[in-house]
């Protein structure tokens, strides 16, 4: 899909800048697409951090404990 937008000569010198590309239209699709991604991480962060999505680490601790006793048994 096509859409116009207008931006100053100075915004437009630093989003050519910013992404590194020579053309306008290609700048101006990757810094949009930057920004998504962004904004879907930060959505993604905030379920962790609220709490609505989680990560269960069942065996973790009890998997430290045993690397910590298996150092020990090496270690003189």
């Amino acid at each position: 899909m096509k859409v116009t937008v207008e931006l100053s000569d100075q915004e437009m010198t630093e989003v050519l800048e910013l992404t590194g590309e020579r053309k306008k239209g290609p700048a101006i699709r990757r810094l949009m697409e930057e920004a998504l991604q962004l904004r879907r991480r930060a959505q993604i962060a905030q379920k962790f951090l609220s709490g609505e999505w989680g990560v269960e680490l069942e065996t973790y601790e009890a998997d430290q404990e045993r690397e910590r006793l298996r150092a020990q048994e090496i270690a003189p």
